[in-house]
């Protein structure tokens, strides 16, 4: 079974705590991508990220955004949306079906 995580800033991210999601605070792009690459090296499956964070390593985002596991996804943080996340998700429709239904 796979593990579920989320990586961001402190403030955005400590109420999945709650939901019993893992979770790990990070400042800058260095930690960011280490932690990263460390979940996906220790078994987990969905690792989600703030779209803020996102944007300092996205290389990273990248380069598992080409692998089945783990799917990155996008989330905003509490200061709200760049709309990132949602962009992605309309691109992997897009080249998932052939047409952007949305």
């Amino acid at each position: 079974m796979h593990k579920i995580g989320v990586v961001g800033d402190k403030d955005s991210i400590l109420s999945f705590k709650a939901l019993g999601i893992d979770v790990y605070p990070v400042v800058t792009k260095e930690e960011a991508r280490n932690t990263i690459d460390e979940m996906a090296s220790n078994d987990y499956g969905i690792i989600f990220v703030t779209e803020q964070i996102a944007t300092l390593i996205e290389n990273t985002i990248e380069r598992y955004n080409r692998e089945v596991l783990p799917a990155v996804i996008l989330i905003p943080n509490n200061q709200g949306s760049l709309g990132i996340g949602l962009k992605k998700i309309d691109e992997y429709v897009e080249k998932a079906i052939g047409s952007n239904i949305f």
